[in-house]
């Protein structure tokens, strides 16, 4: 049975002014589809990933133009369309009325962690963004940041992070924190204890949302140490990143998995979605949001991406 919430269920921080609250709960009612759960279309890798996720063996040549992610969010159902502004101030004007939200940090993966500890440095500030969505009258619901968590210079993003969350809230903004252990300190990034470790700063760090990777654990199921994150994140909600294309059935059924069993808020989800053709990609992102907007089941959402 599908749930809805209206403005009263909305707990909105004590960090948003009350000049802002009104927007704050608009904002999150539309970024969540009045559903409590966020299922936010990642179009941000085109720096993360450079080219690799766009163009090869078994990516649709769609995928290497980068209109087809806005495409692909005009057509398919979302909660948001996450992308950095740039990338929104080139082809904004083109999809005014899509739901936005800004990624205000990003590195590539040249430098890899053995030579390297991981630092990605805010590109745009949080006055900015919501500078740019009035001039543009676009609508942009939220900011999405990322931390290293483990890295040597994690203490850089913690602070800048805090700063973003703080100053979103500020401007009735919803946040969402892309949180990833990684570094030569961090023996391995799947660890539930260490996922939760992630979900739990997120937390203190006041965050609305928290992506993390899906924990691993030999002779565990997933779906049950997965617990572990979303309890430790307390009010902050917990989505899942869609991770590597994999097969469409058991992607959904790991999605509902995540939502039904491990108490997950939604899920974060990239190239599981744009790597496929235009029709079959608005059909993905129909299913993945009839499971996590609409409780359907794996199999009304697997009918859905099969276009039955």
């Amino acid at each position: 049975m599908t749930i809805r919430i209206g403005p009263e269920d909305v707990l909105v921080p004590l960090d948003v002014p009350p000049e802002r609250r009104d927007e704050y709960v608009d904002n999150y009612l539309k970024i969540t589809k009045e559903s409590d759960r966020l299922m936010l279309f990642a179009g941000d890798q085109k720096v993360e990933h450079l080219n690799k996720d766009f163009y090869g063996t078994g990516i649709s040549p769609d995928d290497g133009d980068p209109e087809h992610l806005f495409r692909i969010a005009k057509k398919g159902k979302i909660g948001v369309f996450a992308a950095q502004l740039g990338l929104i101030a080139r082809y904004g004007m083109d999809y005014p009325d899509l739901p936005y939200l800004a990624k205000l940090n990003s590195k590539t993966d040249l430098v890899k962690a053995d030579q390297m500890d991981p630092i990605s440095s805010q590109l745009i500030e949080v006055d900015q963004v919501a500078d740019f969505a009035d001039d543009s009258a676009l609508e942009i619901l939220g900011v999405g940041y990322t931390i290293y968590l483990g890295s040597e210079r994690e203490s850089e993003m913690l602070r800048e992070a805090a700063q973003i969350v703080y100053r979103a809230h500020g401007q009735g903004l919803v946040t969402v924190l892309w949180i990833y252990p990684r570094g030569k300190a961090v023996k391995d990034e799947k660890d539930p204890h260490l996922i939760a470790g992630a979900t739990g700063v997120a937390a203190v760090l006041g965050s609305d949302f928290v992506k993390v990777n899906y924990p691993k654990k030999e002779g565990e199921r997933s779906e049950e140490i997965f617990k572990e994150a979303v309890a430790a994140a307390g009010r902050t909600k917990v989505v899942c990143a869609g991770g590597a294309s994999r097969d469409p059935k058991s992607f959904l059924q790991q999605l509902h998995d995540q939502i039904h069993i491990s108490g997950a808020a939604g899920n974060a989800t990239g190239r599981n979605i744009h790597q496929k053709p235009l029709e079959e990609a608005a059909r993905m992102c129909d299913a993945i949001s009839a499971i996590t907007l609409d409780d359907a089941t794996v199999e009304e959402a697997l009918r859905i991406y099969e276009g039955k």
